[in-house]
């Protein structure tokens, strides 16, 4: 089997006690993605830049210690505040990665369902997932402080 016949992926889904615009809008603006786009304890973003457009750029250095991660893609849709999908390219996913974040409102905020499509490995998904999961929970916790 090659990549191509099982593209690895992973869903998260997460509540956000904030609503559907202002959680929609964070995953396009720089400095919140600076604040959230922490996959993990001690981890932060010190760098991140996005053209928040269809075809637009964002680029991000996740930063853990001392290493430095850059990460990037392309915006392929942005349907506001119900759909964002955008490339994902780091040094740990394969060629067409891709993340869709689907934006539902509800009573009491946001319900986000993220989905990340192709990885090299079992190990790449379950440190994204990990990652995912952390990344939802901050931009929770920032928005709702």
């Amino acid at each position: 089997m090659t990549l191509d016949d099982t593209p690895l992926s992973l869903t998260v889904d997460r509540m956000i006690n904030a609503p559907i615009e202002t959680v929609f809008d964070a995953w396009l603006n720089p400095t919140m993605l600076t604040r959230f786009m922490c996959p993990g304890p001690g981890m932060t973003t010190p760098k991140a830049e996005a053209d928040a457009k269809v075809g637009g750029r964002f680029d991000l250095v996740m930063k853990a210690g001392d290493d430095e991660m850059p990460h990037g893609g392309v915006y392929q849709e942005i349907d506001r505040p119900h759909r964002l999908v955008f490339s994902w390219e780091s040094p740990f996913n394969a060629e067409g990665s891709t993340v869709t974040l689907n934006f539902r409102k509800v009573d009491d905020g946001t319900h986000v369902t993220l989905n990340h499509i192709r990885f090299v490995s079992e190990e790449s998904r379950a440190n994204h997932e990990g990652g995912w999961t952390h990344i939802l929970s901050t931009l929770d916790d920032i928005l709702t402080a």
